[in-house]
């Protein structure tokens, strides 16, 4: 019988990289981005065309529906080893600003209460990290996106794209980018957020 020998554990990180998840929380269509290979798009679904939106139902149901939003996304995402979050955008005050609140912070607890390491990015350093540029619009992101990272298939939806891009720069934090992407593009990682992981030093 051959000696097997165990794998080290730079062996282990190379056929075994870690799991990634990017989400883009909303209400009417949460982004979600897995580095195994997947993208979606979870949102509160309309029964009917006259059916009121989610910020317009009694806080009752408003709750209920929003709760059930929170437990599709997690149930979707597993426990991976990293997620990470798209900050909301403070100069969106519009309809559902207050909803919108509620589901970040939820979702962010309930990751917190898995004890999945979380980063952060904000719209801005999302939309650098797909395109090199701060500012870039939906449409440039989405081309972007679809380009360097085509295995995921966002079908040009905009969530699943802001999705992907989050996933992406994950991976890249943890050392292990799914591309090379420009040191402009890259520059976002300096501009987020990231967590303490077990055996870093503190």
């Amino acid at each position: 019988m051959p000696d097997t020998a165990l794998a080290s554990p730079e062996q282990h990180a190379r056929t075994h990289p870690p799991t990634v998840v990017g989400i883009d929380p909303s209400l009417t269509g949460t982004g979600i981005a897995s580095s195994n290979g997947w993208c979606d798009v979870i949102g509160y679904k309309r029964a009917r065309a006259k059916d009121p939106g989610i910020t317009q139902l009694p806080h009752t149901e408003r709750l209920k529906a929003m709760r059930q939003l929170v437990d599709q996304v997690l149930e979707q995402i597993g426990t991976p080893n990293l997620a990470v979050l798209e900050l909301p955008a403070v100069s969106r005050s519009g309809g559902g600003a207050h909803e919108r609140g509620w589901f970040w912070w939820q979702l962010y607890g309930r990751l917190r209460d898995r004890d999945v390491p979380i980063g952060l990015l904000t719209p801005n350093a999302r939309a650098l990290y797909a395109t090199g540029k701060g500012n870039a619009p939906k449409n440039l992101v989405v081309d972007n996106i679809a380009r360097r990272f085509p295995d995921w298939a966002t079908d040009g939806n905009d969530n699943a794209a802001d999705a992907v891009a989050l996933m992406a720069a994950g991976r890249d934090w943890l050392g292990h980018p799914i591309t090379n992407l420009p040191k402009t593009h890259r520059a976002a990682l300096d501009k987020a957020t990231w967590p303490t992981l077990p055996g870093d030093p503190k």
